[in-house]
C-alpha cells in the first residue's frame, strides 16, 4: 500500500484534501457540495472506497437518495442548485484535465469559491489514486 510505503506522502495528501476543504469552507462552499464534489470525482475515476466513504458522509451530512441516484447525470436533473452545477462541472473538467472543457455556466460560484474547489477536486483525484492503485479493500 502506497500508504505504508511512503508515509509521509501519504499524510502529505491528506493534509492537502483538509486544507482544500478549509480553504473552500472558508470561501463559503457548502460543505455537501465539497462531498458532492468528491463523489463525483470518485465515480469518474471508479474509485470504490473513496464512493463508499464519501457517500456515506454526505448522507450524514444531509444528502439524499435521489440526488445521490442521479448525481452521475446531473446535467440531465433539476436536483442541483446553480453552484452545486457549477462545483459538478469544476470537478470533471479536474478530472479530465486532457479532454476539451465543456462549456458549463460556473457564474454561480465566485472566483475564489472555483479556485478552492479545484483544489478540492485535485486532492480527491490524488486520493483516488492512491486507494486504487494500493487496491484498498471495500467490502459490503
Amino acid at each position: 500500500m502506497l500508504s505504508n510505503a511512503a508515509p509521509n506522502a501519504y499524510k502529505t495528501a491528506i493534509l492537502l484534501s483538509e486544507q482544500a476543504d478549509a480553504a473552500a469552507l472558508a470561501a463559503g462552499v457548502d460543505p455537501l457540495t465539497l462531498e458532492l464534489v468528491r463523489i463525483r470525482v470518485s465515480q469518474l475515476n471508479g474509485c470504490a472506497f473513496c464512493l463508499r466513504m464519501h457517500t456515506r458522509d454526505a448522507v450524514t451530512k444531509g444528502e439524499t437518495a435521489d440526488r445521490l441516484a442521479v448525481l452521475s447525470a446531473w446535467r440531465e436533473t433539476g436536483y442541483f442548485s446553480p453552484a452545486e452545477r457549477a462545483a459538478l462541472a469544476i470537478a470533471e473538467d479536474i478530472t479530465h484535465i486532457a479532454a476539451p472543457a465543456r462549456d458549463d455556466d460556473t457564474s454561480a460560484v465566485s472566483a475564489q469559491q472555483a479556485a478552492t474547489l479545484r483544489w478540492v477536486a485535485v486532492a480527491i483525484n490524488a486520493l483516488n489514486r492512491v486507494a486504487i492503485s494500493s487496491h484498498y479493500t471495500v467490502k459490503p
